[in-house]
C-alpha cells in the first residue's frame, strides 16, 4: 500500500528484505534439522547460525538461546516457579510491573496467588521504592520488568531492578521484545537472568520468538514435552525459515541501531512539536527516557477509535497503543497504572521505524492538524465531535 503511511512499527515491523531472502534459501531445504543426513545437517545449520546471531547480539551464549513461537511463549515459558541460578533457592512467586504486557500480567505458570503488581510513578518507571517493599521478607520471586513499555516507549530502571531482586535472593526476567533494535544493551550489562524477544518487532517474522537464559540460570521446566528439541526446553521440530528469517533481522537490526536511533529522535521530535501545537495536547512520559521511535499522546475528550479511524480514513496507520487485544481498542492499562485514568480510552500511539521519512512526518502533522480541528471543540473543555 504504497500510498500510505505507516507509523504503528511497535506492533509490528515490516519483514526485512535479509529476512525475506534467508526464508526464501531456508524454504528451498528439505531436511529435518534433527535428522543426521546431509539434508538434515543443512537445516540445522540455519538454525545454529541464526542461534549465534541472537546469542551474540544479546551477549549470551548460544546454548542458552531457546526459539520459540513468538513473544508470547517465550513470555510464558520463562515465567517459571522453581527457577534458580546456580546453587541458590528456587524462585516461588512472581512480582510484576502494572504495565506489563499481557502476556506477562497473565503471569505464566505461576498460581494467582503467587503473583503480585508492583506500581508506577506518574512518568511511567517502575516505582522501586515500592519493589523493594514487595520483596522483602518473603520467599525468593521472579521480578518480570520490561526493558521499555510498548506503549509510552518509557525505558525502564532494570539494572536498579535487578540489583534489588537479587539482594533479595531472587531473579529477574526482562521483556526485551518493544527495546530489541531501538536501544543498545545485552543480558549482562543489565543484570537480566532471563530475557525475551520477538522477530516480528525488528523487521523478522511473525509467529517467531525467542527466550535468552543467563549462563548461570537453572531451568525453565518446558512447556512443550516431546521430541527434546531446543536443548529439552522446547519440543517440537523448529521452524527452520521463521528462525533464520529472526537472526537475519537480529544482525539487520543492531548493524543499524545508532544510526536509525538518531535519525528516529529526530523525526519524532518534531512530529511531537508539531502535534503540541494542539491546546492541551500530552505526550506520556515524555520527562524520562524513551525509545527513540515512539509517541503516545492523547487530548482531553478525545477517543481513542476515532481518532484511529480517523487518521485511517487519512491514510495513516496508527494505533490506540498495543496491538495485543484481539483487534479491540481497550482502555489502556498502562495509562491507569500511571495515573491517567481519565486518558485510558483516548491516548494514540505513533510509532516510527527504519523507513519512515521526513515526508511521512509532514503527512501526520497536517491530517493531525485537520482532523483535531473535526473531533476537537476550540475551547477550554474540548469534547469530541462527530466527523
Amino acid at each position: 500500500m504504497p500510498d500510505r503511511t505507516y507509523l504503528d512499527w511497535n506492533a509490528t515491523a515490516p519483514l526485512r528484505r535479509e529476512a525475506r531472502e534467508a526464508m526464501a534459501a531456508a524454504w528451498d531445504l528439505a531436511g529435518n534439522p534433527s535428522s543426521v543426513h546431509a539434508e538434515g545437517r543443512q537445516a540445522r545449520r540455519l538454525v545454529e547460525d541464526a542461534r549465534v546471531s541472537v546469542a551474540g547480539a544479546m551477549g549470551a551464549l548460544p546454548r542458552n538461546v531457546v526459539f520459540t513461537s513468538g513473544g508470547t511463549e517465550a513470555n510464558v515459558l520463562g515465567l517459571t516457579p522453581g527457577l534458580r541460578r546456580a546453587s541458590g533457592p528456587p524462585v516461588k512467586r512472581l512480582v510484576v510491573s502494572a504495565i506489563e504486557h499481557a502476556s506477562v500480567l497473565a503471569g505464566g505458570r505461576f498460581p494467582a496467588d503467587a503473583i503480585s503488581t508492583v506500581g508506577v510513578t506518574r512518568s511511567g518507571l517502575l516505582d522501586l521504592d515500592h519493589l523493594r517493599a514487595a520483596l522483602e521478607g518473603s520467599p525468593p520471586a521472579l521480578v518480570s520488568v520490561m526493558l521499555a513499555n510498548n506503549e509510552t516507549g518509557a525505558v525502564q530502571p532494570v539494572m536498579e531492578a535487578a540489583e534489588i531482586a537479587h539482594a533479595a535472593g531472587g531473579l529477574l526476567h526482562v521483556d526485551a521484545i518493544q527495546a530489541f533494535g531501538k536501544i543498545p544493551f545485552d543480558i549482562n550489562a543489565i543484570g537480566a537472568d532471563l530475557m525475551t524477544l520477538s522477530a516480528h518487532k525488528i523487521g523478522g517474522p511473525k509467529g517467531v520468538g525467542a527466550l535468552i537464559l543467563a549462563e548461570a540460570l537453572q531451568g525453565p521446566e518446558p512447556l512443550l514435552r516431546g521430541g527434546g528439541q531446543e536443548r529439552g526446553h522446547r519440543a517440537g521440530t523448529e521452524n527452520v525459515a521463521g528462525i533464520a528469517g529472526l537472526g537475519a533481522a537480529v544482525k539487520a537490526a543492531i548493524g543499524a541501531l545508532e544510526g536509525d536511533a538518531i535519525r528516529l529522535e529526530s523525526l519524532r521530535n518534531r512530529l511531537e512539536s508539531g502535534l503540541r501545537e494542539t491546546r492541551g495536547l500530552i505526550v506520556f512520559s515524555d520527562d524520562v527516557r524513551r525509545l527513540p521511535n515512539t509517541t503516545l499522546f492523547s487530548v482531553p475528550g478525545l477517543r481513542a477509535e476515532t481518532a484511529v479511524i480517523g487518521f485511517d480514513l487519512a491514510g495513516i496507520a496508527v494505533s490506540s497503543g498495543s496491538a495485543c487485544s484481539s483487534g479491540k481498542v481497550q482502555p489502556s492499562h498502562v495509562l491507569e497504572a500511571m495515573g491517567f485514568g481519565e486518558f485510558a480510552q483516548g491516548a494514540v500511539r505513533l510509532s516510527l521505524g527504519w523507513s519512515t521519512s521526513d515526508a511521512d512526518i509532514n503527512c501526520c502533522i497536517e491530517a493531525w492538524r485537520k482532523l483535531s480541528r473535526t473531533l476537537l471543540k476550540e475551547n477550554d473543555e474540548t469534547q469530541l465531535e462527530r466527523f
